[in-house]
């Protein structure tokens, strides 16, 4: 299938994934497969699309209103990032996403969601950005801070839950090659979650889902394991921070925001030349 891209979550953070794909634009880089993780698949939809500069306006934009992200909109709704701005008001109507040419893109792009019943994580595919929004919306509510979304009678979460860097679901797909765009540095790992109680009180209807959430550590470092073996291998090739972007998952700070933009932009031109060598090899 040629090369794939993977877009790695982690809410705000992933701004700085939204700079590496303007510069994947502005330099024409294609793939033939994109997928990606909670907010990695909100920046991809604009990457597939060609529209540059969407991602970093949308996550920007809009931080002074309630409706966008507050704990106004969590009481109100459920969802900490209001579900009907983000999914709607803003690709429908504020930004508008260009759907006729995501159609036409010839990339097969896909989100990551965490099944709720079985614990395990799907990866649908995105054909058509309006009728296919509710698994970009899915793919992206987080633990604790959004309602499960239901879709076609199944319950649905944070792919990262799950599956927070998709590989070796690309590989099982025949992706030869494979570009990652992690949005923590190369020598993070992570460690297991603190809110394990939390977890079996909120969630205890669903003990796939808990179980998921209590191994997630584990499957993430395994996954930065299997990184490694492809790497050494010369079939995958990351991005990824210098350094911690000192941004959280909920941050309002344009400034830091902005700032993490431009890293991501600027480590991709940084590793043009070597990301150019891997692909056309």
């Amino acid at each position: 299938m040629g090369t794939g891209l993977i877009l790695e979550g982690g809410g705000m953070r992933g701004i700085f994934a939204a700079g590496v794909l303007d510069y994947l634009l502005d330099e024409g880089l294609s793939f033939s497969n994109v997928i990606g993780v909670s907010a990695g698949a909100c920046h991809g939809c604009s990457f597939v699309s060609g529209q540059r500069g969407r991602a970093f306006a949308t996550s920007v934009d809009y931080l002074d209103d309630r409706d966008y992200c507050s704990f106004y909109s969590l009481r109100k709704t459920g969802d900490l990032f209001g579900a009907e701005f983000l999914y709607h008001r803003i690709p429908e109507k504020l930004y508008p996403i260009d759907n006729e040419a995501f159609r036409k893109s010839g990339v097969k792009f896909q989100a990551v969601v965490t099944n709720c019943g079985t614990g395990e994580a799907e990866y649908p595919v995105i054909s058509d950005m309006f009728k296919d929004i509710e698994w970009v919306r899915a793919s992206a509510s987080l633990p604790f801070f959004a309602n499960m979304v239901e879709i076609d009678g199944g319950l649905y979460m944070d792919g990262g839950i799950a599956d927070s860097i998709p590989l070796a679901q690309m590989i099982r797909q025949g992706n030869e090659k494979n570009v990652i765009v992690l949005t923590r540095p190369r020598d993070y790992t992570k460690t297991a979650s603190r809110v394990v109680p939390i977890v079996k009180l909120k969630y205890g209807k669903y003990p796939g889902l808990v179980r998921a959430l209590q191994n997630r550590h584990r499957v993430y470092n395994e996954t930065l394991e299997l990184i490694r073996r492809e790497e050494a291998a010369g079939r995958a090739f990351v991005i990824a921070p210098m350094g911690d972007l000192g941004i959280g998952r909920i941050e309002k700070d344009r400034k830091k925001l902005k700032k993490a933009y431009l890293e991501g932009y600027y480590v991709t031109e940084g590793l043009s030349e070597k990301l150019k060598r891997f692909m056309a090899d």
